[in-house]
Protein backbone atom coordinates (compact mmCIF):
# COMPACT_ATOMS: atom_id res chain seq x y z
CA UNK A 1 0.00 0.00 0.00
CA UNK A 2 1.06 3.56 -0.80
CA UNK A 3 1.44 6.38 1.43
CA UNK A 4 -0.23 8.91 0.00
CA UNK A 5 0.74 11.61 2.46
CA UNK A 6 4.36 11.26 1.68
CA UNK A 7 5.45 14.29 -0.30
CA UNK A 8 7.11 12.10 -3.20
CA UNK A 9 3.61 9.74 -3.39
CA UNK A 10 2.57 11.72 -6.62
CA UNK A 11 6.47 12.17 -7.65
CA UNK A 12 6.77 10.73 -11.28
CA UNK A 13 9.93 11.00 -11.96
CA UNK A 14 10.20 14.74 -13.50
CA UNK A 15 11.00 17.38 -12.05
CA UNK A 16 10.70 21.40 -12.70
CA UNK A 17 13.69 22.72 -12.10
CA UNK A 18 14.46 26.13 -10.27
CA UNK A 19 17.95 27.50 -10.79
CA UNK A 20 19.24 29.51 -8.03
CA UNK A 21 22.38 31.36 -7.78
CA UNK A 22 24.24 31.65 -4.56
CA UNK A 23 22.12 28.94 -2.25
CA UNK A 24 22.05 24.90 -2.19
CA UNK A 25 19.13 23.41 -0.63
CA UNK A 26 19.31 20.01 1.01
CA UNK A 27 16.65 17.64 2.80
CA UNK A 28 15.26 17.99 5.67
CA UNK A 29 15.43 22.30 5.62
CA UNK A 30 12.98 24.91 5.40
CA UNK A 31 13.71 28.26 3.04
CA UNK A 32 11.23 30.80 2.23
CA UNK A 33 10.98 32.22 -1.50
CA UNK A 34 9.66 35.36 -3.32
CA UNK A 35 8.24 34.32 -6.58
CA UNK A 36 8.35 37.30 -9.09
CA UNK A 37 9.86 36.65 -12.42
CA UNK A 38 6.89 35.39 -15.20
CA UNK A 39 8.64 32.00 -15.87
CA UNK A 40 8.80 30.63 -12.22
CA UNK A 41 5.23 32.54 -11.44
CA UNK A 42 4.22 29.74 -14.03
CA UNK A 43 6.67 27.09 -12.65
CA UNK A 44 4.99 27.61 -9.30
CA UNK A 45 1.32 27.65 -10.52
CA UNK A 46 1.89 23.80 -12.29
CA UNK A 47 3.94 23.06 -9.02
CA UNK A 48 0.63 23.80 -6.70
CA UNK A 49 -1.98 22.05 -9.62
CA UNK A 50 0.34 19.28 -9.43
CA UNK A 51 2.61 17.25 -7.20
CA UNK A 52 3.65 20.70 -5.46
CA UNK A 53 7.75 20.03 -6.07
CA UNK A 54 10.26 21.66 -7.61
CA UNK A 55 14.14 20.97 -8.00
CA UNK A 56 16.71 23.67 -6.50
CA UNK A 57 19.85 23.26 -8.45
CA UNK A 58 22.83 25.72 -8.46
CA UNK A 59 23.89 27.09 -11.21
CA UNK A 60 27.44 26.06 -12.28
CA UNK A 61 30.48 29.06 -12.20
CA UNK A 62 31.06 31.46 -14.42
CA UNK A 63 27.71 31.84 -15.25
CA UNK A 64 26.22 34.28 -13.30
CA UNK A 65 24.93 36.44 -16.71
CA UNK A 66 23.06 33.30 -18.33
CA UNK A 67 21.04 33.57 -15.42
CA UNK A 68 18.10 35.06 -17.48
CA UNK A 69 18.54 31.90 -20.30
CA UNK A 70 19.20 28.39 -19.36
CA UNK A 71 22.55 28.52 -17.40
CA UNK A 72 24.69 24.88 -16.93
CA UNK A 73 23.63 23.60 -13.46
CA UNK A 74 25.35 21.09 -11.61
CA UNK A 75 23.50 17.77 -11.76
CA UNK A 76 22.84 17.40 -8.20
CA UNK A 77 20.15 19.23 -6.48
CA UNK A 78 17.46 18.92 -3.89
CA UNK A 79 13.41 18.29 -4.32
CA UNK A 80 11.60 20.67 -2.25
CA UNK A 81 7.74 20.62 -1.58
CA UNK A 82 5.85 23.47 -1.20
CA UNK A 83 4.84 23.03 2.52
CA UNK A 84 3.12 26.63 2.32
CA UNK A 85 1.83 29.05 -0.08
CA UNK A 86 0.87 33.11 -0.43
CA UNK A 87 -0.33 33.94 -3.53
CA UNK A 88 -0.08 37.72 -4.34
CA UNK A 89 -2.77 39.51 -5.77
CA UNK A 90 -0.25 40.63 -9.02
CA UNK A 91 0.70 36.97 -9.39
CA UNK A 92 4.03 36.83 -7.31
CA UNK A 93 4.39 34.09 -4.59
CA UNK A 94 5.64 33.56 -1.24
CA UNK A 95 6.49 30.19 -0.60
CA UNK A 96 7.71 27.75 1.92
CA UNK A 97 9.97 25.33 0.62
CA UNK A 98 10.83 21.99 2.75
CA UNK A 99 13.89 19.88 1.07
CA UNK A 100 12.74 15.96 0.66
CA UNK A 101 15.18 14.33 -1.46
CA UNK A 102 18.75 14.66 -3.54
CA UNK A 103 18.20 13.98 -7.24
CA UNK A 104 20.22 13.72 -10.14
CA UNK A 105 19.42 15.34 -13.11
CA UNK A 106 19.22 12.50 -15.95
CA UNK A 107 18.70 14.72 -18.93
CA UNK A 108 16.43 18.01 -19.59
CA UNK A 109 12.71 18.05 -21.15
CA UNK A 110 12.15 20.43 -24.15
CA UNK A 111 8.88 21.78 -23.39
CA UNK A 112 6.50 24.82 -24.37
CA UNK A 113 6.77 26.14 -21.10
CA UNK A 114 8.60 29.18 -19.62
CA UNK A 115 10.87 26.95 -16.89
CA UNK A 116 12.67 24.48 -17.68
CA UNK A 117 12.18 20.00 -17.04
CA UNK A 118 14.02 17.21 -16.20
CA UNK A 119 13.94 13.66 -15.80
CA UNK A 120 15.89 12.97 -12.56
CA UNK A 121 16.06 10.18 -10.14
CA UNK A 122 16.01 10.43 -5.96
CA UNK A 123 19.37 9.58 -4.57
CA UNK A 124 19.58 7.94 -1.33
CA UNK A 125 22.26 8.54 1.60
CA UNK A 126 24.25 5.77 2.79
CA UNK A 127 23.65 5.54 6.24
CA UNK A 128 26.12 5.04 9.10
CA UNK A 129 25.30 1.11 10.19
CA UNK A 130 27.24 1.27 13.62
CA UNK A 131 25.76 2.66 16.65
CA UNK A 132 28.70 3.20 18.48
CA UNK A 133 30.20 5.52 15.45
CA UNK A 134 27.40 7.10 14.54
CA UNK A 135 27.33 8.36 18.86
CA UNK A 136 30.67 9.25 18.44
CA UNK A 137 30.49 11.62 15.74
CA UNK A 138 27.52 13.11 17.08
CA UNK A 139 29.18 13.82 20.17
CA UNK A 140 32.13 15.42 18.10
CA UNK A 141 29.86 17.25 15.89
CA UNK A 142 28.17 18.42 19.03
CA UNK A 143 31.58 19.84 20.69
CA UNK A 144 31.95 22.10 17.80
CA UNK A 145 28.86 24.23 18.16
CA UNK A 146 30.02 27.07 20.78
CA UNK A 147 32.72 27.28 18.90
CA UNK A 148 30.46 28.83 16.17
CA UNK A 149 28.38 30.99 17.90
CA UNK A 150 29.90 32.60 21.43
CA UNK A 151 28.08 35.76 20.58
CA UNK A 152 24.12 33.96 20.12
CA UNK A 153 23.03 32.23 23.24
CA UNK A 154 19.65 31.59 21.97
CA UNK A 155 20.60 30.05 18.80
CA UNK A 156 23.34 28.07 20.24
CA UNK A 157 21.11 26.27 22.66
CA UNK A 158 18.60 25.63 19.69
CA UNK A 159 20.99 23.85 18.04
CA UNK A 160 22.11 21.78 21.29
CA UNK A 161 18.34 20.76 21.45
CA UNK A 162 18.82 19.33 18.12
CA UNK A 163 21.94 17.87 18.72
CA UNK A 164 20.19 15.73 21.67
CA UNK A 165 17.39 15.40 19.61
CA UNK A 166 16.13 11.81 17.75
CA UNK A 167 16.98 13.58 14.21
CA UNK A 168 19.23 11.29 12.24
CA UNK A 169 23.29 12.50 11.53
CA UNK A 170 22.53 12.17 7.77
CA UNK A 171 19.97 15.24 8.61
CA UNK A 172 22.18 17.03 11.49
CA UNK A 173 24.97 17.55 8.83
CA UNK A 174 22.62 18.94 6.50
CA UNK A 175 20.75 21.15 8.52
CA UNK A 176 23.63 22.39 9.59
CA UNK A 177 25.63 22.63 6.22
CA UNK A 178 22.48 24.97 4.85
CA UNK A 179 22.55 26.67 7.44
CA UNK A 180 25.49 27.97 8.24
CA UNK A 181 27.75 30.47 6.44
CA UNK A 182 29.68 27.86 4.16
CA UNK A 183 30.87 28.56 0.24
CA UNK A 184 28.33 27.39 -1.93
CA UNK A 185 30.73 25.02 -4.07
CA UNK A 186 31.55 23.22 -0.89
CA UNK A 187 28.62 23.29 -0.23
CA UNK A 188 27.46 21.55 -3.36
CA UNK A 189 30.21 18.86 -2.51
CA UNK A 190 27.75 17.56 0.59
CA UNK A 191 25.04 17.85 -1.78
CA UNK A 192 26.47 15.28 -3.76
CA UNK A 193 27.75 13.02 -0.96
CA UNK A 194 25.58 10.51 0.22
CA UNK A 195 27.95 8.57 2.05
CA UNK A 196 27.12 9.91 5.75
CA UNK A 197 30.17 9.52 7.41
CA UNK A 198 32.29 10.37 4.76
CA UNK A 199 30.01 13.72 4.07
CA UNK A 200 30.02 14.67 7.88
CA UNK A 201 33.99 14.22 8.27
CA UNK A 202 34.00 16.49 5.00
CA UNK A 203 32.22 18.99 6.96
CA UNK A 204 33.55 18.97 10.63
CA UNK A 205 37.42 18.90 9.32
CA UNK A 206 36.23 21.90 7.10
CA UNK A 207 34.83 23.45 10.34
CA UNK A 208 37.70 22.81 12.34
CA UNK A 209 40.14 24.67 9.53
CA UNK A 210 37.89 27.55 9.52
CA UNK A 211 36.40 27.90 13.20
CA UNK A 212 37.16 31.66 13.86
CA UNK A 213 36.61 32.84 10.35
CA UNK A 214 32.96 31.01 10.95
CA UNK A 215 32.38 32.67 13.86
CA UNK A 216 32.96 36.31 12.86
CA UNK A 217 30.65 35.84 9.72
CA UNK A 218 27.99 33.71 11.90
CA UNK A 219 28.19 37.04 13.83
CA UNK A 220 27.82 39.66 11.02
CA UNK A 221 25.10 37.47 9.41
CA UNK A 222 22.85 37.24 12.24
CA UNK A 223 20.86 40.38 11.33
CA UNK A 224 20.44 39.62 7.35
CA UNK A 225 17.59 38.41 5.82
CA UNK A 226 16.77 35.23 5.31
CA UNK A 227 14.25 35.60 2.58
CA UNK A 228 15.55 34.33 -1.25
CA UNK A 229 14.43 35.70 -4.13
CA UNK A 230 14.67 34.33 -7.70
Amino acid sequence: MSDTSSPLAQFNGTARLFPLPKMVFFPNVMQPLHIFEPRYRQMTADALDGDRLIGLVLPRPGTETEYAGSPPVYSVGCLGQIAAEQRLPDGRFHLLLRGVSRILINHEIPQAKLYRLARVELLAEVPITSAKTEKRLRQELAEMIPVWYPHEPAVLEQFKKLMRSQVPLGALCDILTFALPLDVAFKQTLLEELEVRKRLKILMKHLAANAAALADNIHQRMYEAQFSEN
